[in-house]
Parts: structure tokens; sequence; C-alpha cells
């Protein structure tokens, strides 16, 4: 019998993965099942839409940059082993489009975002404030989770597109200063290479990408545990699931797009 421990143990770990997944779907088609019924809560939408969008803009911003930056010297290291150091402004510029800034995009908003909606609405749960919203007949998935899932949809793909140019321009300026490109040729290149599909699909992604980090702070603030070591803990598995999703959402929506 102690042959089976190990099968016993695999097992469990496989039902209980399966049952997270089945609440995660469940919790997220809730949140989509209340995003057009009344009552809706404007206020809430817009702090949302600050804090998820504005406020995260610097660190997307300059993420944005250093890695726009540092893939021109990559691709300009790599090109010029086979004499192919023209094609930096266009790897730069696809790159950073369909792949990087969506991806990079995603994380640091998750980073930022999805543990700070779970540390809220946990401590919200832990100190009651969910059942006083219960109590006062506010429905509790309606004013915390779907204002916030819908801010991020819209938001973050306005931070990738944001983020995409600021990486061109990274890759730019590390192109012209220290490769010794034409300003002038490096931005035509950039935009003879670049296609409407490339930029409407790294959109998508950030849209995607947007209301997985929504969907898991709000999913793990609300069952949190209680007490500070519960709060902490639904705000790193919300930081973790949300990284997660966005690389494996990433590889689908790249398969689905470019197939």
């Amino acid at each position: 019998m102690s042959l089976l421990y190990p099968v016993a143990a695999i097992g469990r770990v496989t039902l209980g993965a399966l049952a997270h997944i089945g609440a995660i779907a469940i919790f997220a088609g809730r949140v989509l099942s209340h995003v057009l019924r009344p009552p809706f809560y404007p206020r809430e939408f817009l702090l949302a839409l600050m804090q998820i969008g504005w406020f995260s803009l610097p660190v997307v911003g300059l993420t944005a940059l250093f890695t726009g930056g540092a893939l021109a010297l990559q691709i300009y290291a790599g090109g010029a082993r086979f004499s192919a150091e023209a094609v930096v402004p266009a790897i730069v510029a696809i790159g950073m489009v369909r792949e990087l800034g969506p991806v990079l995009g995603g994380l640091m908003v998750a980073a930022r975002v999805a543990s700070s909606i779970a540390a809220e609405i946990g401590t919200m749960k832990v100190t009651e404030q969910i059942d006083a919203l219960v109590t006062l007949s506010t429905h509790p998935l309606k004013y915390l989770a779907v204002p916030r899932a819908v801010a991020a949809t819209l938001a973050v793909p306005v931070l990738v597109a944001v983020g995409d140019v600021i990486g061109i321009m990274g890759g730019w300026m590390v192109g012209v200063n220290r490769l010794g490109f034409n300003s002038a040729a490096y931005i035509k290149n950039t935009l003879d290479f670049l296609e409407t599909w490339d930029v409407t699909s790294g959109l998508l992604k950030g849209a995607a990408f947007g209301f997985i980090v929504a969907l898991m702070g709000c999913y793990h603030g609300m069952n949190s545990g209680r007490g500070a070591q519960g709060v902490g803990q639904a705000t790193k598995s919300a930081v973790v699931s949300a990284s997660v999703l966005i690389f494996a959402a990433n590889y689908l929506l790249t398969e689905l797009f470019f197939s």
C-alpha cells in the first residue's frame, strides 16, 4: 500500500488544482454576467481606472524604455554575426508591439495592481466590510469586482499602446546614439515593417491581460483567509496567479493570432 502514497499525493494535488481552476472560471463567469446588469457604480469605475491606468503609467513606461533599448543592443549583436544589422528597427518594433509590450505591461500591472486589489478586498473581508455591504443590500461582486475588471480591461490596452511607443523610442535612442543608425532611416524601417494587425493583436492581448489581473486580485481578495496572514497570502497568490495566467494566455492568443 505504501507504493500508492505518491500516486495518491499526485491525485490530491491534481484534484485540488482542478477545483481551483473551476472556482476561478465560475468567478469569472459571475463577473462577466454582471457587467451589463444594473446597478452601476461609475465612481468606483473611475477610481479604479485612475488607479490601474494613470498611476501604472510610470512603471510601464520605464520598463518599456529600457526593454526597447536592451532589445536593440541584443538584436544588433546577434545580427552582426550574419551581417544583418539592418533588421534592428523592424525586429525591435515587431517584438515590442506583438510580445514584449503586452506581456511586460501586463506583468508590471499585475505586480502593482493585482496585489493592491487583493490586499484591499482582503482587508475589507477581514474587517467585515464586505458583510456590511451585504447588509446594505449592495452586491459585493458588482461593487468591488465588476468596476475593477472593466477598468483594467480598458486601461491596460492604453498602457500597452503607450509602452509600445516608448519601447520603440528606446530602441531608436540606442540605435541612433549608440549603434550609429541614421535617425530618418531607422524611423522609416520601423514604419515600413509594422502592420496594423501587429499593433491590434498586442492591444487585444493587453485587454485580456488586464481582465486577468483584475480577476485574480478580486478572486483572491474575496477568498482570503482571516487575519493579516490570510491577507498576505491572498496578495501573494494574486500576483503569482495573474503572472502565470498572463504567460499562458499570451501563448494561447499568439497561437490563435499568428498560427
